[in-house]
């Protein structure tokens, strides 16, 4: 009598996208996905998703894990992330430097929370995406020193430094691809749970300031190909893309609404998770014309 082979398991991915403060999002959502058991056998993320990627994937998932980063979260606060240095933005204003704030802040957090060294020697497998500027071609790194690995795909461009990377330079891998599903393709995912930190949504009123500017720029240059990439990559594996509060006021830049944030995500995507038709892509893109002009308007 023949048996069946054994089915391969199915590996589950996590694809945190960036989105600076909005990061708290993930959270929220993540506390949905440890309530049902979901857990990842490899993460990948941009920005302040490898930031949140690099916490979770030196530790067990699990609730306690995820309360332990929403901790962190409720603690930080804008100058810990992006201390302006009056020097140092005008260094960079004047074309001497390569950024407005050092990454000394940044590196110091991610460091005392690191469990390992090296992405290789990480519990579950991380991949973080990061741009490299004299190529303009996304890389995904997989091996190397966690930290620099992180700050790379972090360093939103004129605002912190770029990454030096076996003979690279390298910068924020949300400026190519701020949602990394295709690259969980590549890695031979089969369950992908996208946790973006937000969509095309409409905005009460404008960012403050030039550095909050700035990064919501760089925001909606990305939305719209997250929007048509999901779309395109739902027929080919099974892909649940968490919905992001919307409407959302809070901007980029902002720290101190890291509760209200996380109980909003962790509202909408357990609902979301609970609906028969979760896996739907809850980020469609509709323009309208505006005194003449194309415009985007937030989904129905």
């Amino acid at each position: 009598m023949k048996t069946s082979p054994p089915t391969a398991r199915r590996r589950t991915a996590f694809v945190l996208s960036g989105g600076a403060s909005l990061g708290a999002i993930q959270v929220g959502m993540l506390r949905a996905l440890a309530e049902r058991d979901v857990r990842p056998d490899l993460i990948v993320g941009t920005s302040v998703g490898a930031v949140n990627g690099a916490f979770l994937a030196g530790r067990a998932f699990d609730s306690a894990t995820v309360e332990e980063l929403a901790q962190l979260w409720r603690g930080i606060r804008r100058g810990q992330i992006f201390p302006l240095e009056p020097i140092t933005g005008l260094l960079g204003f004047l074309g001497a430097r390569k950024n407005l704030v050092p990454a000394r802040s940044l590196r110091r957090l991610i460091t005392r929370h690191a469990e390992h060294e090296r992405l290789e020697d990480l519990p579950t497998p991380l991949h973080v995406i990061a741009c490299d500027v004299l190529t303009g071609q996304e890389v995904r790194l997989s091996r190397g020193p966690l930290v620099d690995a992180v700050l790379a795909s972090a360093a939103i461009p004129g605002v912190l430094p770029p990454v030096e990377w076996e003979g690279r330079l390298l910068i924020d891998g949300g400026v190519l691809n701020n949602t990394p599903i295709s690259h969980a393709l590549e890695l031979g995912a089969d369950d992908i749970y996208v946790l973006p930190t937000g969509g095309p949504c409409e905005l009460s009123k404008p960012p403050a300031g030039a550095l909050a500017m700035l990064v919501y720029a760089t925001s909606l240059m990305v939305a719209q190909r997250f929007a048509g990439e999901s779309a395109s990559l739902a027929g080919r594996a099974r892909l649940t893309i968490l919905p992001p509060p919307c409407p959302l006021d809070v901007q980029p830049m902002d720290f101190g609404h890291a509760d209200e944030l996380m109980v909003r995500a962790e509202r909408d995507a357990r609902a979301f998770l609970n609906a028969e038709s979760r896996r739907v892509v809850p980020l469609p893109v509709r323009r309208e014309r505006i005194n003449g002009r194309a415009g985007l308007r937030r989904p129905a």
